[in-house]
Formats: C-alpha cells, sequence, structure tokens
C-alpha cells in the first residue's frame, strides 16, 4: 500500500476526517451550549444579549459539519453508508433540530409579541440540547459498536435501538461539555448582571459535566470493556486519559480565578483528547460489529481507492488553510464583549 511521510493514505483520511470533526464539536459546541442556558436567562435583554454572543459565527461554525461530512463520504463510502442507514432515526432528528435552531435565531427578533420570541427561544434552547445530545448518542453507538452482516449492512432490531444505556450516556456527557464550554464562552462576551449570572451557572455545568464524565467512563469501563484493548496493549497511550483529568481540573482553577479565555483553551482541549481518546479506541476500525468482529468495517475495506484518496488530499492541503484563516478572520472580527445596545452586533 503506498504511504505520504510513513502512513498510508486511508491512515491520513481517517486523521483528516478526525481533525474536521473535532474542530466541529469545539466550535459549534460553544453555540450548543450558550443555547442550552438560553431559557435559564429570565429578562428578554439577557436572551437577546446570548444570542448576539453566537450569531456572527455559528454559520461558519456549521462549515466545519458540511466538510467534515463530505470528506467521510467521499473518503469512506461504505462507512458513511452504513452509519447513515443505522443512524438513521438520529441523523433524521439532527437535521430537523439544525434547521430549526437556525430558524429560532432568525425569526425571533422578526416579531415584538411576547409569545413569538418566547415560542422561538424555547424552540432555540430545545433544539441546541437535542443537538449536543443526539451527537453524544451517535459517537456512543459507534464506540458500542452495531450489528453487521458480511456486507457491511446494519442487522439491527428496532426503531430505538440507538438508544442503549451507554450511547445515552455518553450523550448526556457530551450535553453537559457542551453547556460548560458554552458558559465560559458566554462569559467571555458578557458583562454586568448578565456575567454575574452566567458565572453562577457555569458552576453547575462544571459538576453536570464531571459527574457525567465519571458515570459514563465506569459504565464504560465494566460493560464496554472492549475500548480498554488498545491501552492494555500500549500502556503508553495512558497519557492521553491522564491528559483529559489535567485539563478537565484545569477549568474549575481557571475558573475561581475568573480567567475565563485560558478555561475556554481547556475546554476545548478537552474535547480535542477525549476525540483523541475516541480515535485510539476505534483505530483502524470506524465500526466495530458486535455480532460478528470479522464484519467490522474498517478504514481499510471501507475507504475509496488510493488514487482518490491521493487527489482528495491536495484539495485538504489547499482548502484545510482557508477555511481555518475564514475562522480565524471571522473570530477576530467580532471578538470582545457585546453589548445590549442597539447599534452592536
Amino acid at each position: 500500500m503506498e504511504t505520504f511521510l510513513g502512513l498510508d493514505y486511508p491512515t491520513w483520511w481517517f486523521l483528516v476526517v478526525g481533525g474536521l470533526f473535532s474542530g466541529y464539536a469545539i466550535l459549534d459546541g460553544f453555540d450548543f451550549g450558550a443555547g442550552a442556558w438560553h431559557m435559564f436567562f429570565r429578562k428578554n435583554s439577557s436572551r437577546e444579549t446570548a444570542l448576539k454572543a453566537i450569531d456572527p459565527t455559528w454559520h461558519g461554525n456549521e462549515v466545519w459539519l458540511v466538510i467534515g461530512g463530505g470528506t467521510l463520504f467521499a473518503g469512506f463510502p461504505v462507512f458513511y453508508g452504513t452509519l447513515f442507514s443505522a443512524m438513521y432515526t438520529p441523523f433524521i432528528l439532527f437535521l430537523l433540530f439544525i434547521i430549526f435552531r437556525g430558524i429560532s435565531i432568525k425569526f425571533r427578533n422578526m416579531e415584538e409579541m411576547l409569545w413569538w420570541r418566547k415560542m422561538w427561544d424555547w424552540s432555540y434552547s430545545i433544539s441546541s440540547i437535542m443537538l449536543a445530545f443526539l451527537l453524544g448518542v451517535v459517537l456512543g453507538n459507534i464506540l458500542n459498536g452495531m450489528p453487521l452482516d458480511e456486507n457491511y449492512e446494519y442487522i439491527g432490531r428496532g426503531f430505538f435501538e440507538f438508544l442503549n444505556p451507554f450511547s445515552i450516556l455518553v450523550g448526556v456527557t457530551s450535553l453537559a461539555l457542551f453547556m460548560m464550554h458554552g458558559a465560559i464562552y458566554l462569559l467571555l462576551k458578557t458583562e454586568g448582571e448578565l456575567f454575574n449570572r452566567i458565572q453562577q451557572f457555569l458552576k453547575f455545568g462544571m459538576a453536570f459535566f464531571i459527574i457525567s464524565y465519571i458515570v459514563t467512563t465506569s459504565y464504560g469501563f465494566f460493560y464496554v470493556d472492549h475500548l480498554l484493548t488498545v491501552f492494555e496493549e500500549n500502556q503508553a497511550l495512558f497519557v492521553v486519559p491522564f491528559l483529559v483529568f489535567l485539563s478537565i481540573a484545569n477549568v474549575p482553577r481557571l475558573a475561581s480565578k475568573k480567567q475565563y479565555g485560558w478555561a475556554f483553551v481547556f475546554t476545548s482541549l478537552t474535547i480535542a483528547l477525549l476525540l483523541v481518546i475516541v480515535a485510539f479506541e476505534l483505530y483502524p476500525r470506524l465500526l466495530l460489529s458486535n455480532s460478528t468482529i470479522e464484519n467490522s468495517i474498517t478504514i481499510y475495506n471501507a475507504a475509496a481507492s488510493t488514487k482518490t484518496l491521493k487527489i482528495m488530499m491536495g484539495f485538504v492541503a489547499v482548502g484545510g488553510p482557508l477555511v481555518l484563516l475564514y475562522s480565524y478572520f471571522v473570530y477576530r472580527t467580532f471578538w470582545g464583549k457585546v453589548k445590549s445596545d442597539f447599534e452592536s452586533y
């Protein structure tokens, strides 16, 4: 098999897809987290300020999802087809909620009636909560594995089979992590009374995440033990969970000192490191067949041709830096505190 810098092309594409979805989780993660807190704000002015905090960037954040989905389809079409067939229900729900979330942000201020604004506030908040939860549910199912036949087709039983205990726990943990991440982002963008209120929310968000993370990790340790195999075979990899522990521990420490910029860096790092652990647990598999392990989908039996991957790596080499530059420009332009007056963004 052809290699580039010592790695074969399916492995390179595995890293590209992982990097794109990590970027999406970090950037849209705080959007979802901010939305999850939305109905806890009592005043209309507070809700408007919180929406202004994410309004200039949420469109751009979803570009990472579109590109990530495109690279997944182009690089691993077998995995893409099987995953979307098996996870049809959560993906359809995800699509519906992401549509309603965007509609809610745009429609909310089109009318002055109180009932109108409350309706779209609830729609925005519920959609944000469900999007964060569903992302975790899909990830939990990928880690847990699915029943596949020899043609890599899903042979599961029921309509809601995707709601197994482990996937629900991962979904709740994802929501908790994004709520913590989103609260810190809002602290970077707000001031005054709203800032003080979000500080209290952050305390609950950190406790919610730490408890959820401990419960989910404990459940996985006892009931999804195939995830531990890679660490048992290569104990040097335990450095990554240790770094996750240090990263999580740094968040409340920095929050207590009101160093929210660094706290945001460490919540972002926590998301990235957790997805690195996921990559270690999966590689070289993309989807474990928990009925017959020989039917598992790997980066090799799911990959497009080497020529296709080589051509697409060229597009990534050009397009990747452009996406990063665009994201930097947007965040640099709209950096700073959001004001509640009419003229602010």
